[in-house]
């Protein structure tokens, strides 16, 4: 659930934050501005860190049980994928406090690039985490 929580409000606020300042109100990108993108930024930083603190208590189990499995069966584009899942997982989290100063209380008169760039890194993290995860976690019907 948190991690479905995160994937929800980094998606929000990634498509607020890329959508034009003069988009129509009633227009897909205008429903996702009529929403301030700064109130998402707290909510995202929490829910990544208990995402990243629970995923690395389960990843034990894959290490152990799940990893051997697919070396054995071959699979090692997957593998090739889930180590870059944990390498952009820990970018990430370095990345959360630039991410929280540029979203903690964005004035108007400044450029939105840093933020739109730090929360679409985050978003491709995020994004990353969950297919790659899903697809390692299916390939050989484990955690069913």
């Amino acid at each position: 659930m948190v991690a479905v929580a995160l994937l929800g409000a980094i998606t929000h606020q990634t498509l607020a934050a890329w959508a034009s300042a003069d988009a129509r109100p009633g227009s897909f990108f205008g429903r996702f501005r009529s929403i301030p993108s700064a109130s998402f930024a707290n909510a995202v930083v929490v829910l990544y860190a208990v995402s990243t603190l629970l995923g690395g208590v389960i990843y034990l189990y894959f290490r152990v049980d799940v990893r051997p499995e697919l070396e054995r069966a071959g699979h090692w584009h997957v593998l090739g994928f889930f180590d870059l899942k944990e390498h952009f997982a820990a970018i990430g989290l370095g990345l959360l406090p630039a991410y929280w100063v540029c979203w903690r209380r964005p004035h108007t008169d400044e450029p939105a690039q840093a933020r739109t760039a730090l929360t679409s890194i985050l978003a491709f993290i995020v994004w990353w985490g969950f297919l790659s995860g899903h697809v390692a976690n299916n390939i050989m019907g484990f955690g069913s």
